[in-house]
């Protein structure tokens, strides 16, 4: 067997699991599940219309590159979306042909995109925010590569400390995981630190992965999260070198179970990761390919997706936000509140006091040096109706109220 697997951790949700053991939550109470970011909402039926229209398709292999017609429409909305139309405005500064790949969901990308490019003989690092999604450390401990954690604190922003990175970390550097809105905090990127991140990686000899699978779940239909294609186009890298984002249809379309999106940038790694996708036999059903292709020709149902967000965050807020410390994310469909006593025995006591499951922020992080940035907080998808979220949101509110005259408040 590959030893790296002896290096894996359980997953967030084995943890709660384990956490929950032996719990009995109160029966009188419906259970509320806020610990896994799995869009509720329904899948709109443009993307099962075409589905079903292409089922005959089934008859056929797909190719690993996808069908021109997807990339072409993933190309049209990364233009329309990032502004990465030409300077005359007549031609795109993406190319659908070289710089565009379907890819069966982010998660399966993210993780099989280090195995490509990470050079296990050079004693390789791969750093990571934390809290992070867990894929990024497995992708590490798999291609042989040691996952280096960056801090993401609420005095920073809840964005990585960059500024601890030291000369010898950046040039054993291979490949820099970032989130942009982040997992869990909500938090976005500005130009600044995408260009700050692209000279370094040109410097230093790495390669960016950005993970912008929340990108499309913004809260002001005013001010859209940028990309990192989209500053490397206005910083002068036309050629998106070393840059690569990954999208997904999952959040933005509500639509996890289609496992579809794609990744787009450096027509160099483009061409490296087909030769690796190619033997890892992952090509896009085309029934699926003609379904991603009509979720990335429409907006409508994405800005509805949006509102419903935004009315379940201020409800939910309207409740806790002055019972429990939070802020009000930029972006994403999750809180990172502090909690009132240790995240796990909060957690805990949700569970079994009022049958509401919610990730503790530690499972989510690594200690380091002592300190687990993601202690003392959980996370709170807001993936069920609004109804639902509502009643989680009391059922909060009725757990930190009896901690409280525990503790004499």
């Amino acid at each position: 067997m590959n030893p790296d697997l002896e290096r894996l951790q359980p997953y967030p949700f084995e943890k709660l699991a384990a956490l929950k053991q032996g719990i009995q939550p109160p029966r009188d109470r419906e259970p509320i599940a806020l610990q896994i970011g799995e869009p509720k909402h329904p899948t709109p039926s443009l993307i099962a219309d075409a589905l079903l229209a292409h089922l005959h398709q089934l008859s056929v292999y797909p190719t690993t590159r996808g069908t021109p017609e997807l990339r072409a429409a993933i190309a049209r909305w990364l233009i329309a979306r990032f502004q990465l139309a030409g300077g005359d405005g007549s031609r795109s500064s993406i190319d659908p042909e070289r710089q565009i790949l379907p890819v069966n969901g982010t998660r399966e990308a993210l993780f099989a995109f280090a195995q490509a490019v990470v050079d296990r003989s050079r004693a390789p690092l791969v750093l990571t925010p934390n809290p992070f999604y867990q894929i990024y450390e497995g992708a590490a401990l798999l291609a042989g590569a040691k996952p280096r954690y960056l801090a993401c604190r609420a005095e920073n922003g809840f964005l990585p400390d960059f500024d601890a990175v030291d000369e010898a970390t950046w040039k054993r550097c291979q490949l820099l995981y970032i989130c942009s809105p982040g997992n869990p905090t909500g938090a976005v990127f500005d130009s600044s630190t995408f260009a700050r991140l692209i000279e370094l990686a040109h410097r230093h000899d790495f390669v960016i992965a950005s993970d912008e699978c929340y990108s499309e779940l913004y809260l002001d239909e005013n001010a859209p999260p940028l990309g990192l294609l989209q500053v490397a186009a206005a910083i002068g890298n036309a050629s998106f070198s070393r840059c690569m984002v990954f999208h997904s249809l999952s959040k933005r379309s509500n639509a996890p179970g289609l496992r579809s999106g794609f990744v787009a940038g450096d027509a160099e790694l483009i061409e490296r990761f087909f030769a690796y996708r190619t033997y890892h036999g992952c090509a896009m059903s085309l029934p699926i390919q003609s379904a991603s292709r009509a979720a990335w020709g429409d907006e409508s149902h994405v800005r509805e997706n949006r509102r419903l967000y935004r009315d379940k965050f201020a409800a939910v807020l309207d409740i806790l936000g002055d019972v429990l410390p939070m802020d009000r994310p930029a972006a994403g469909f999750y809180l990172w509140p502090e909690t009132p006593i240790p995240d796990t025995e909060f957690a805990r006591r949700l569970y079994a006091e009022e049958n509401l499951s919610v990730l503790p922020g530690s499972f989510l992080s690594r200690e380091v040096a002592g300190e687990n940035p993601g202690e003392n907080r959980v996370r709170l998808a807001l993936v069920p109706p609004l109804d639902e979220c509502v009643d989680a949101a009391r059922r909060i509110l009725r757990c930190v109220e009896r901690i409280r005259r525990e503790q004499g408040h």
